[in-house]
């Protein structure tokens, strides 16, 4: 009899310690009677009302947001932002509409960009709480229902079909051949299976098969189990608590123009002042010295910085494209070039992500199949010869291919241009091996299926019946499943030339020994004849089987995956696998993939358990595969890594993936196979799911950076150069050299028309060849501060040596201003040319061979050319700008001035390579 009422009283004085139970090690029957719940009426509505009102829904809270104002106006606290406003304030105060509203249009749009990124950021709780939603059958009051997956509440009756999503944590009463897809929580390749028995305490997530846990799929089966947890105490949302407690790094490079942000503002605001008390000293109107130090400030702010990050950026992100990497925050282009370790997920980034027959032994002989994945491409092979069936010799391997092909539920079908699995991954590695030998399901139609025994765990084999002869009223059974199930059942084996011999279980369990230590799954096969009969029962295959053979199956690695992971070592940067599978899978991967040459790369999410926080880190920094690891291992495996000044690419595909993405430095996710949680956590998306496809991003990020370098070393020089000038003209009590206006003509137009091609700038070939540069390293380093301060003196000289022989020789204050703006504009012409690949690439291609020719900063050239001919010669302009024509002769004369530019160039270059 069904108990109406349930103990509410002592459930609600225990419902905090149930967080605390280990589920998995009770028995069905202590669970049940833990949660006062009945294994088979469930709870009453009553007691599910009286719980929901007082657990709260099933579904994942995510802490409070800050408002959209506030986050809007956060956007604008930043050293670099303060800069532009500055600039934008100072340029009103000279009354320049036109260049004031440029500079607050470009601080709103850094703004705006930044508001969208973060709010895309908040959405990846968002798409985590709609990963676990759904709907449930559940019983309650001993009769079936259907609701809200919202609805459950602890003690629930839950009953899982092929198809259903889990709705919530369930320790499972009984199963009937269930396999659940757990790859998006644990990392798991394919489904696991499942049973009902208890397990010790230690047993890692990935293992206890008498749980399933919310969000994932059901693939295979049917089963009931009672809701041991919901909402945030699900294992999903121990998840969801993580990446909220995550924490979203800066880049290098923003951390790098942050500290240089801050340190400009403080060197414009310090000259100025300096600047005005000076000027106050030596007697000048307070007038004049205000208009000389925002001449210094304007002179001193590089308004082309941002607009070239920005731009440099986004052609990153074009390029990385145009490689199947799609970038979804701009910074993330320069952090992988930065990048010194990338932590790799296994399965579909490293590997195919579509299981194959790579072993066969059958008839005592050794067999491998080439091909990879469900396309029927390939061949099996012997001792290195494709394995001619006409002869005598591989009967035994033929029975072996067709039990695998008829004992089997799944199908491959072509279709969008490609061979598509209906079923599961290794019940189609079976079928693609024996197409490749011509073996197919239709032409077996011949031996068409009586009666089937599905796969259950606790049996671990399926079984088939097929009619084999009616004439002879004779049927055959095919058995597959793991080889401890299959060997006790047989006595025999298929011999090579089809004779049955004693079956040897010692020589069989060594070679699967063999096959295990190479990372296959190895399952086993097994036929019996029996007389003519329409039904199948296990008696019938509890002994008196025939062992026909063995198939050993993996996931392979791609071959493109093995040549990045190469190019990423030989640029010296780790590749780390940290997976959800067997370590015995993952470490025959790593070797495949020269990840890992020795088992003490190796960790499990178990070892790890048992670290401190030093052995931890340790490990972190010294292994090269880390095997069945829970999130928040993965987590405290890129933390660890970053506290030891590791720049972290993390990759991942599901909901475990997530808060380890978000950490990370930079967050790759999967466009195919990955959860929507993934993607909302991460700074980049695979739309190939290749690792292929990350080592070109880092490749196309190294020479973001390279372009962002120099252009910084073409920009500083030159807002530095003028700012020498106005300050020494103070100094010196004599007439400026530049104007206010003047410079903002240079710094917004002539200087961003020719930084803007560095942008452009085709990646060096040896980008790859060199070690990622140090992340503590400062964004104007040794080799480069000093390059900016030879540049930027002899930019000086120019402009104040010409500005005083002009002025001294003809006392013509606007044509010797003139005559200075040019020559410094001739001087960065001949230093973009310098340090642009322009000249080199052009050099190469008349030589005939095949490269591409950096076209951008001729372009910009011609621009500025035509610029400077406005600026010097049209009548408006030189009302504008108080400029003046220039003779032909004196235009020679300001080239001429900037010519040695070529000669310090290539001086500098050698000490400090930009390209």
């Amino acid at each position: 009899m069904i108990a109406d009422t349930i103990a509410t009283n002592t459930f609600a004085q225990t419902t905090k310690d149930l967080l605390n139970y280990e589920w998995h090690t009770l028995s069905e029957q202590k669970v049940v009677q833990t949660l006062a719940s009945h294994p088979e009426a469930g709870l009453t509505h009553e007691e599910a009302t009286k719980r929901y009102q007082q657990m709260g829904a099933n579904q994942l809270t995510g802490k409070s947001g800050k408002s959209s104002w506030l986050r809007f106006l956060e956007q604008f606290n930043q050293p670099l932002l303060y800069i532009l406003l500055t600039a934008g304030v100072v340029t009103l105060l000279l009354r320049d509409w036109l260049d004031a509203g440029v500079i607050f249009g470009v601080t709103l749009i850094n703004v705006i960009i930044g508001y969208i990124q973060e709010s895309k950021a908040e959405g990846a709780l968002a798409a985590l709480s709609k990963a676990v939603t759904t709907e449930a059958t559940l019983i309650r009051n001993g009769q079936k229902t259907r609701l809200a997956s919202t609805e459950l509440v602890l003690g629930d009756l839950v009953l899982l079909a092929s198809g259903d999503k889990v709705p919530a944590d369930l320790r499972l009463l009984s199963v009937r051949g269930l396999q659940v897809d757990e790859s998006a929580l644990t990392g798991e390749s394919v489904p696991v299976e499942k049973a009902t028995a208890s397990l010790a305490v230690e047993t890692p997530l990935a293992e206890r098969s008498n749980m399933v846990y919310a969000g994932s799929f059901v693939s295979f089966g049917q089963a009931e189990g009672i809701v041991v947890a919901i909402a945030d105490a699900t294992e999903t949302g121990r998840i969801s608590q993580l990446i909220e407690s995550s924490t979203n790094l800066k880049t290098p490079l923003t951390r790098n123009i942050d500290k240089f942000s801050k340190s400009l503002l403080y060197v414009i605001l310090g000259l100025a002042a300096l600047t005005f008390a000076v000027g106050l000293g030596q007697g000048e109107s307070w007038i004049d010295v205000f208009k000389a130090s925002v001449a210094l400030v304007v002179s001193a702010i590089p308004e082309g910085l941002p607009a070239i990050v920005t731009v440099t950026l986004a052609i990153g992100v074009s390029r990385m494209a145009r490689r199947k990497a799609i970038i979804r925050k701009l910074p993330a282009v320069e952090t992988l070039g930065s990048t010194t370790v990338i932590c790799s997920d296994k399965t579909g980034t490293l590997t195919e992500n579509q299981m194959t027959v790579q072993k066969i032994y059958a008839g005592g002989q050794h067999y491998t199949v080439s091909g990879i994945g469900y396309a029927p491409d390939g061949e099996i092979l012997i001792d290195r010869q494709p394995v001619d069936f006409n002869a005598d010799g591989h009967i035994a391997l033929w029975e072996s291919l067709e039990a695998g092909l008829l004992c089997n539920n799944s199908q491959i079908e072509w279709g969008d241009g490609q061979w598509n699995l209906v079923g599961t991954p290794t019940e189609g590695a079976l079928i693609t091996a024996a197409n490749k030998v011509g073996l197919t399901q239709a032409n077996l139609e011949q031996l068409p299926r009586i009666d089937t025994i599905p796969f259950e765990s606790q049996f671990q084999y399926m079984a088939t019946l097929h009619e084999l002869d009616a004439k002879r009223s004779l049927n055959i059974i095919y058995l597959k499943g793991s080889v401890e199930a299959i060997l006790q059942r047989c006595d025999r084996l298929l011999d090579a030339q089809g004779q049955l011999a004693r079956l040897n279980p010692a020589a069989v369990e060594q070679e699967v020994a063999g096959m295990a230590n190479q990372g296959l799954r190895v399952l086993a096969f097994a036929s019996k004849e029996v007389a003519t009969k329409r039904s199948l029962d296990r008696n019938d295959i509890d002994r008196g089987l025939v062992f026909l053979g063995l198939q050993g199956i993996i996931d392979p690695p791609r071959e493109e995956a093995i040549a990045a992971v190469k190019a990423c070592q030989s640029a010296g940067i780790q590749v780390k696998m940290i997976t959800g599978d067997h370590a015995l899978t993952a470490a025959a991967i790593a070797r495949q993939m020269g990840i890992c040459s020795t088992e003490a790369q190796v960790f499990t999410g178990q070892q790890l358990t048992q670290m401190d926080e030093k052995e931890f880190a340790q490990a972190a920094e010294q292994g090269m595969v880390f095997a069945r690891v829970a999130p928040e291992q993965k987590l405290h495996l890129v933390k660890a890594l970053q506290s030891q000044g590791e720049i972290v690419a993390m990759t991942g595909d599901g909901v475990n993936d997530a808060p380890a993405l978000k950490q990370a430095d930079i967050g790759v996710a999967m466009g195919i196979a990955g959860a929507e949680v993934a993607k909302e956590s991460a700074d980049m998306l695979l739309t190939d799911d290749n690792f292929a496809s990350i080592e070109a991003a880092v490749e196309e990020g190294r020479g973001v950076y390279r372009n962002l370098r120099k252009a910084i070393a073409f920009l500083l020089p030159i807002n530095v150069g003028e700012s020498m000038t106005i300050l020494i003209a103070i100094l010196l009590a004599t007439v400026l050299p530049i104007l206010p206006i003047q410079i903002l003509w240079l710094n917004m137009v002539s200087s961003i028309a020719l930084i803007a091609p560095l942008a452009f700038e085709p990646k060096s070939g040896q980008v790859m060849q060199q070690p990622p540069r140090n992340p503590r390293e400062r964004l104007l380093s040794g080799g480069l501060l000093q390059r900016i301060i030879a540049i930027s003196v002899f930019n000086w000289l120019v402009i104040f040596g010409m500005f005083q022989w002009i002025l001294q020789t003809t006392g013509n204050e606007p044509l010797a201003r003139t005559m200075a703006i040019n020559g410094l504009v001739a001087a960065e012409v001949f230093y973009l040319l310098s340090i642009s690949q322009f000249l080199p690439s052009l050099v190469v291609r008349i030589q005939g061979k095949r490269t591409p020719v950096a076209y951008a900063p001729a372009i910009g050239i011609v621009v500025v050319v035509i610029l400077q001919c406005l600026f010097s010669q049209w009548s408006m302009m030189n009302q504008v700008f108080d400029t003046t024509p220039l003779t032909f002769i004196q235009a020679l004369i300001c080239m001429g001035v900037g010519l040695p530019m070529v000669f310090i160039a290539l001086i500098l270059q050698r000490f400090d390579p930009l390209n």
